[in-house]
């Protein structure tokens, strides 16, 4: 059974917490990672660039010249593809991209990315994160406290609208909630800062 420390806002060690070995002790499984990684940016895309076919594209009604008779090559439209300002032949229409992973899948891979940050000492537990108001200063002191200088993602049991919005304007720096979290989100940052209540969350559901 793997143990962290917890820490408090001050950056101070409050004990030690014990982690279920079936979330953050499980097998690191990377070809399961890629796999929904690719999924989840595969879903971001909008999918809603366009091109002019030389349907599409205004003019060209005429033809240039006629067929026969002037030695130059037979053209239909000055909007065909190979003519300056025609169309693009094959080019990107509007599409979605997004496609649908086996759940069972996505559970395995949310096991292998909370196991990895364990693996790799990259998970801070909090005890709390309690703000009385929205402040960036004071997220910003927690993080100084806690020794963190890089991409950090915060997690909480529940949105906590003074943590999201005292951390939004720290470069770096993304809030989270166990409702929401992802894999991709969770590799894509060094530290992964969580509250107790989000760690017992997160082992009710996915133990």
């Amino acid at each position: 059974m793997p143990s962290v420390a917890m820490y408090n806002m001050e950056g101070s060690k409050v004990g030690d917490i014990n982690l279920s070995d079936a979330v953050f002790g499980a097998e690191v499984n990377k070809s399961v990672l890629h796999q929904v990684v690719v999924n989840y940016l595969a879903n971001q895309r909008q999918g809603t660039q366009s091109t002019l076919t030389r349907a599409e594209v205004r003019g060209g009604g005429i033809k240039p010249w006629r067929q026969k008779g002037t030695g130059r090559a037979r053209q239909g439209s000055i909007r065909s593809p190979q003519w300056t300002k025609g169309g693009i032949a094959l080019g990107p229409k509007p599409r979605d991209y997004s496609y649908t992973v086996n759940k069972k899948v996505k559970r395995v891979a949310m096991r292998s990315a909370l196991s990895s940050k364990v693996a790799e000492g990259e998970m801070i537990v909090m005890d709390n994160i309690a703000l009385e108001q929205i402040k960036t200063k004071a997220v910003a002191e927690m993080l100084s406290k806690l020794e963190v200088a890089s991409k950090a993602l915060i997690v909480t049991c529940d949105n906590d609208e003074l943590v999201v919005k005292s951390a939004r304007n720290i470069p770096g720096v993304k809030t989270a909630f166990v409702g929401c979290l992802n894999v991709y989100d969770i590799l894509n940052h060094d530290k992964f800062i969580i509250t107790k209540a989000a760690v017992e969350k997160i082992e009710e559901v996915y133990a």
